[in-house]
């Protein structure tokens, strides 16, 4: 249900259940898990990409499988179990020392959306249909909508993109800062792949730190942010390795040769 495929310096993590618009299973979940754990521990992976196979991304949780484990106490307990999980792969995704890259297309919808939030990086088709999606059945984001979404676009988009649920295209989802680039349908593959090699050739360690900076220094106020900047700098300087690397090559005006990981 999850293919993973070594493309040069990129991990392609593939959503693989088309006929159901690759809808999350516990399946798939622990699939995407694997996967990212899988690119951690490849040393000569550098960038990860999340992407589906079939007319969608992600068309979000495939309910159906979690609430046919049972009812009433036995199935909130399932749908709690299932909730955490999903909640965990994107904690993951964002916890990830490689850069993580979304490549969507199709529906991207609900648990689908709360993905690609998670996500360093989104790539979008232009035909891509992006939407949390949650209200319009009553139903509530137990994996990260109602609280990546306000810091990734601020609360006033966040909340009108909640409380609607509406659907918005690849464009729109672009202007406001979910996605970062948008393609025509037949170019995602490529355009990603592109920027995954891209990102290859900088220092894997520095791309790292930066990520913890990113991440951690948004819960943090802004000095002890600022803080935790300058100390992931000195630690970064200080082990040598890419940093010396980079600053030789500067000098010699040549391309740096970086190998940290």
């Amino acid at each position: 249900m999850v293919v993973y495929e070594r493309r040069g310096p990129a991990a392609w993590i593939t959503l693989n259940r088309p006929a159901a618009h690759n809808a999350l299973s516990p399946e798939v979940v622990v699939g995407i898990a694997d996967g990212l754990r899988q690119a951690e521990e490849d040393k000569d992976t550098r960038v990860v990409v999340l992407a589906g196979n079939g007319p969608s991304f992600c068309a979000g949780a495939d309910l159906k499988r979690v609430m046919a484990r049972g009812s009433g106490a036995a199935g909130a307990r399932a749908l709690s179990e299932f909730l955490h999980s999903v909640g965990g792969v994107c904690a993951q995704i964002s916890r990830h020392p490689l850069p993580v890259i979304a490549a969507v297309h199709g529906n991207v919808i609900a648990g689908g959306f709360e993905l690609i939030l998670a996500c360093d990086l989104v790539v979008a088709a232009e035909d891509a249909v992006l939407s949390d999606g949650h209200a319009r059945f009553g139903m509530f984001p137990g994996a990260g909508s109602a609280v990546r979404l306000p810091r990734k676009i601020g609360s006033t988009r966040a909340k009108y993109l909640l409380f609607t649920a509406e659907p918005w295209d690849a464009a729109r989802m672009r202007d406001c800062g979910v996605v970062n680039e948008t393609v025509p349908a037949d170019a995602l593959s490529a355009r990603v792949q592109a920027l995954a090699e891209q990102l290859a050739t900088h220092s894997a360690a520095g791309l790292a730190a930066m990520k913890r900076v990113v991440e951690e220094g948004m819960d943090q106020p802004l000095d002890q942010a600022l803080a935790l900047e300058i100390a992931e700098c000195e630690r970064y300087v200080a082990s040598g390795g890419d940093f010396d690397e980079g600053l030789r090559a500067f000098v010699e005006r040549r391309t740096p040769q970086f190998s940290d990981r």
